[in-house]
């Protein structure tokens, strides 16, 4: 294809691809966990870095990557502080990194125009700085997520039994939350700030509708957050639009029609006898074992780490 000719699409398509598999393994976990919205609220605690990163005249990449650390490892202390309304961490931490960044920016008028390639994405964007640091991350996610692979599993359903279990669910979950902000801030250049959920929360809710089990969701997921970032990004060449708003478009066709696709499996199985209608009300439960399974409760999961 004529744009892989030029580097920056070649690095676009390199960074993209390696984000969409680390931060739809991320999304998985996220949504499990009751935490989708916690990849919106870093995406805005890393714009005000970036913002203040170009006040400072600092590299408002790492400035954003540094800034999105510590508002993961603040909304971990905050939401112990409320274990019965942690959802209040995450309005918190917003409040503060959008409040922060709509001061910083008014105080430098000059940078605004530069601000648009953080805000929607911009293929330009990702220079072999920003290239190696994605490079990184990803290796550090996907290390994290192989390594903790079963006690992350305990911990999504059930925090309290994990911690019974002799498992560190405290550290385990502050470096969850800090690789959380890392693969955030790695996404900004490719997807922009304002749209660095789509690529976390939308292969996720599509593989959690669709797979059977823990294991299939991820690979399901991962493979979806392929697509959407390689047909984003083609797209984006093409029509000359910001690639962080073609992707999430993408993504979000990828889901309707996936979830649309399911009902009419569904629907069909249902027609063609009793015995299949019972079996397609089963399957509809996204990960009814387990969401439902009281052994969940009992043994932190351990009945099912096999699927892990």
């Amino acid at each position: 294809m004529e744009m892989l000719h030029y580097d920056f699409m070649q690095r676009a398509f390199f960074a993209g691809g390696l984000i969409a598999l680390v931060a739809s393994v991320l999304g998985v976990y996220l949504m499990l966990r009751r935490q989708a919205l916690m990849a919106d609220m870093l995406s805005h605690v890393s714009l005000a870095g970036v913002a203040g990163g170009a006040y400072l005249q600092l590299n408002p990449s790492l400035t954003g990557f540094v800034i999105a650390i510590a508002g993961a490892i603040a909304v971990e202390y905050v939401r112990r502080s409320y274990k019965t309304y942690s959802e209040i961490s995450t309005a918190i931490i917003m409040i503060g990194g959008l409040s922060s960044a709509v001061v910083l920016m008014s105080l430098n008028q000059g940078m605004n125009k530069s601000f648009s390639s953080y805000l929607f994405g911009s293929v330009v964007a990702v220079n072999q700085t920003e290239l190696s640091l994605m490079i990184a991350v990803a290796l550090i996610g996907a290390i994290f997520f192989i390594v903790f692979r079963r006690p992350l599993y305990q911990i999504t359903f059930d925090e309290e039994t994990a911690a019974t279990n002799g498992i560190p669910v405290k550290w385990i979950s502050l470096i969850f939350s800090i690789i959380t902000g890392m693969i955030v801030a790695a996404a900004m250049p490719i997807v922009g700030v304002l749209l660095v959920s789509s690529l976390i929360v939308l292969p996720a809710a599509l593989a959690i509708r669709v797979s059977p089990s823990f294991t299939s969701a991820l690979f399901i997921a991962m493979g979806i957050g392929l697509i959407g970032v390689f047909s984003g990004l083609t797209a984006s060449y093409e029509l000359s639009t910001p690639p962080g708003g073609t992707i999430a478009i993408v993504l979000l066709v990828l889901l309707v029609a996936g979830i649309a696709a399911k009902k009419l499996m569904l629907h069909a199985g249902k027609l063609r006898s009793k015995h299949s209608n019972r079996k397609a009300d089963t399957v509809s439960t996204a990960f009814p074992r387990f969401t439902k399974n009281s052994s969940i409760h009992t043994t932190g999961g351990k009945e099912n780490e096999s699927m892990v």
